[in-house]
C-alpha cells in the first residue's frame, strides 16, 4: 500500500470514532480506563475529581501511568450501548460504569473486560450484574447504592419537613431499571406515614412539564424526586419547576440543593466515586473483579436549603437541623 493511500485510509477510520473530551494518543504500555457515564462533563466535575483521587491512592495518575477514555451519554440512555461497545472496540483495560443503566450496558457489551460500577441503585444480584455480593464472579464488581431504602428514608424526612401535606407526589423515570422496584415499595411506605401517594412519570423534558401540571392540578403538598440519571442531568429544570410552583421537594443529591432545591439525602457521591477509583486501581494492578466484594457507601449526606425553606414558609424541625450534614443559607 502506498503511503498516501495508507494515510487516507487511516484518516477515514479515525473519522468514524466518537470525539471524546481529553482523548489523546495511547502511549505504549499505558493502561487505559474506559469511563462510561450517563451524564455530561459539566454535571460530573466533582465526581471525576474524586475518582481520580481514588486512582491516585491506588497508585495510578492520569497521564503518568494510566489514560482515561471518557464517554458521555448526555442523559440519553439509548446512547449507552453504542458508547460501551466503542470502549470494548478500543480494548480498554477496565470500564467504569456509573448508575444501573450504564452498568447493564457495559455488562451487555463485554464478558471479559473488567467492569467497576458505581452508584448502582438496584440489587446487583437481582438484576444479574453479579452472582453474589461477596463473590461477584465473572468480570463485574463495584459500589452499590440500594435506592429503595434511601427513597423511603427521604420520604420520611420530607413528611417531617412538610407535616401538613396529606398527598405526596413521587416523580420516577419508567425507563430506569430501578423504577419498577421502587414503585412496589413507595405506596406502602407512604401509607405507613398516613399519606397518599400520587405517582407521576417522566423520561424527557416534555414529560416533566406534564408531570408538574398533574402534580399541581392534584394539589399535592410535597414532591419526592426519584434517584435517576436523567433527573440528575435535568436538575436545573427540575428545581426551577418545583420553585416556580412553590412545591417542597426532596432530591437525591446535594447538587439539587445547591441550585435551590429544598433538601436531599443520599450517599456522598464524591465518596463513592473515590471508592470506585480505588477499586479500579486494584483491577489495573491485577486483582480480579470476582475477588473484590461489592461494597456499599459508608457516608451519607442530609443537606437542607434554609433559604428555600423560608421562601416556602416551612419551619425546619429541630430534629432535621441536628441531623443535617450541611445547611445552605
Amino acid at each position: 500500500m502506498k503511503r498516501r493511500e495508507f494515510i487516507t485510509l487511516l484518516g477515514g477510520a479515525a473519522a468514524t470514532w466518537p470525539v471524546t473530551v481529553g482523548a489523546q494518543q495511547r502511549p505504549a504500555m499505558m493502561s487505559v480506563i474506559g469511563f462510561l457515564n450517563y451524564g455530561s462533563v459539566e454535571t460530573t466535575v466533582e465526581r471525576v475529581a474524586a475518582f481520580r483521587e481514588g486512582l491516585k491512592e491506588a497508585g495510578y495518575v492520569e497521564g503518568r501511568n494510566v489514560q482515561i477514555e471518557f464517554r458521555w451519554a448526555e442523559g440519553q440512555y439509548n446512547r449507552l450501548p453504542a458508547l460501551a461497545n466503542d470502549l470494548v472496540h478500543r480494548q480498554v483495560n477496565v470500564i467504569v460504569a456509573a448508575a444501573t443503566v450504564t452498568a447493564l450496558a457495559a455488562k451487555a457489551a463485554t464478558s471479559t473486560i473488567p467492569i467497576v460500577f458505581v452508584g448502582v441503585g438496584s440489587d446487583p444480584v437481582k438484576i444479574g450484574l453479579v452472582a453474589s455480593l461477596n463473590r461477584p464472579d465473572n468480570n463485574v464488581t463495584g459500589i452499590s447504592i440500594l435506592s429503595v431504602p434511601l427513597a423511603v428514608k427521604r420520604l420520611e424526612m420530607l413528611s417531617e419537613m412538610v407535616p401538613a401535606a396529606t398527598t405526596f407526589g413521587f416523580l420516577t423515570n419508567p425507563k430506569n431499571p430501578n423504577s419498577e422496584v421502587t414503585l412496589r415499595e413507595m405506596p406502602t411506605a407512604a401509607a405507613a406515614l398516613g399519606r397518599n401517594l400520587l405517582v407521576v412519570k417522566a423520561s424527557d423534558d416534555a414529560d416533566l412539564e406534564v408531570a408538574f401540571s398533574t402534580l399541581i392540578a392534584q394539589r399535592v403538598g410535597a414532591l419526592l424526586v426519584d434517584a435517576d440519571p436523567f433527573f440528575f442531568t435535568s436538575r436545573d429544570r427540575l428545581v426551577a419547576l418545583a420553585l416556580h410552583h412553590d412545591l417542597p421537594a426532596s432530591y437525591e443529591y446535594r447538587d439539587y440543593v445547591l441550585l435551590g432545591g429544598l433538601m436531599s439525602y443520599a450517599a456522598d457521591a464524591s465518596n463513592t466515586y473515590h471508592q470506585a477509583g480505588i477499586y479500579t486501581g486494584k483491577v489495573l494492578s491485577g486483582e480480579k473483579p470476582a475477588d473484590l466484594p461489592v461494597t456499599q457507601p459508608t457516608k451519607y449526606q442530609l443537606v437542607i436549603n434554609l433559604k428555600t425553606a423560608k421562601t416556602l414558609g416551612l419551619a425546619i424541625p429541630q430534629t432535621l437541623l441536628v441531623a443535617a450534614d450541611e445547611v445552605i443559607e
